[in-house]
């Protein structure tokens, strides 16, 4: 089977979720498949391999950056035209040819990761340009797979029409604990975790204010920022809260290193208000640290009874369970284990043998 993976996410981010979900996708396919991957430049993290696997990158060209970007776009169309291919999986709502999904001529499969856009509008597509794309691109597709239950009701919600498209494949943990033993650094005071981006809605601010309060009482314990830089606003805040000396960033890791940090953390704290699967948790009970989480979206289908699960707007709750945790080594340690079971449940083998059988079914209707 060939498969044409349009990479316009690897312009978007730099790492995240999408970017490990298609690099654990693709390796995972048969040997016989052939999977192409066209993409605006080569990606620095979670890049996927495979036996056949075919790339496109577009060209470093010596012309002005407004040319070569207007050029790209026929780069990628002529890669469509040349080939012929049995599905087509896109890794974003839009194309780097530029083109509507539906102008594909092979089965088109389309992951929906979340309803962000449409559900925090305001901050996340406040001129409603991506949820349009997003929408389109939805109505285009052969079959639609979401990362969760919560997901697929979201969509549904906005799209009931489209139930028997709808398949369902968890995402699942590609580090744990036995990466976790190098010589990377990690704070030497106690530490929460923090990891992924930090926009509005991943309720951030919240974590702040709750550390504020657990370091009033215990003033040893520091947050370690794992991800982007923090911004002149976060910045602010955290001097404000009197924080500047608790909070120890570095940046983007390694798997290796990341593995560390979660293992050698006090609790990974993911204070989200949504989230359409959320991987991170799954890491952190991978690799042996307790989990503490806010208690809507997906992230209950994620964690289920392995995790310390708190009401996000709960600033008081969170700062509770953080000087729980702290000071209660038998209920981390309860925690711990209750992890390494439920990480049971989730694997990259799955997930690629579901999506597989969506691919083989669009693919079969089409003939």
């Amino acid at each position: 089977m060939r498969i044409l993976y349009d990479g316009k996410i690897y312009g978007l981010q730099t790492a995240g979720g999408i970017n490990r979900y298609f690099e654990n996708l693709i390796c995972r396919l048969p040997k016989n498949f052939i999977p192409t991957i066209t993409s605006p430049e080569s990606p620095k993290f979670h890049y996927p391999s495979h036996p056949n696997l075919k790339t496109s990158f577009y060209p470093k060209l010596k012309l002005p950056p407004k040319l070569s970007l207007g050029l790209q776009k026929y780069y990628f169309r002529s890669i469509n035209s040349i080939n012929s291919f049995d599905v087509a999986h896109p890794t974003y709502y839009k194309l780097l040819t530029r083109l509507d999904l539906d102008k594909y001529k092979c089965p088109v499969v389309l992951t929906v990761h979340d309803m962000i856009y449409e559900i925090f509008s305001d901050t996340a597509d406040p001129y409603g340009q991506k949820a349009e794309y997003k929408r389109k691109a939805i109505l285009a597709a052969e079959a639609i797979i979401c990362v969760s239950e919560n997901t697929k009701k979201d969509l549904l919600e906005r799209h009931p029409s489209l139930e028997d498209k709808i398949t369902v494949t968890y995402l699942a943990s590609d580090i744990d604990a036995s990466l976790s033993y190098g010589s990377e650094p990690v704070p030497l005071r106690p530490y929460y975790l923090y990891v992924g981006s930090r926009n509005k809605y991943k309720n951030f601010d919240g974590l702040l204010q709750a550390l504020a309060k657990t370091v009033s009482i215990q003033p040893d314990v520091v947050l370690c920022i794992v991800g982007s830089p923090l911004n002149k606003t976060e910045e602010g805040l955290i001097a404000e809260l009197k924080l500047t000396n608790h909070i120890e960033y570095y940046g983007y890791v390694s798997d290796s290193h990341l593995a560390k940090l979660y293992r050698c953390s006090v609790a990974f704290v993911y204070p989200s208000l949504y989230e359409g699967f959320g991987i991170p948790p799954l890491e952190a009970m991978s690799c042996g640290t307790a989990v503490v989480a806010s208690n809507c979206s997906s992230i209950p289908e994620v964690v289920g009874d392995a995790g310390l699960l708190f009401e996000p707007n709960a600033t008081s709750d969170l700062t509770d369970i953080l000087l729980l945790l702290l000071n209660s080594s038998t209920e981390r340690d309860r925690l711990i284990q209750k992890g390494y079971q439920r990480t049971q449940a989730f694997s990259w083998d799955k997930t690629a043998a579901q999506t597989i059988n969506v691919y083989q079914s669009v693919s079969s209707s089409s003939n």
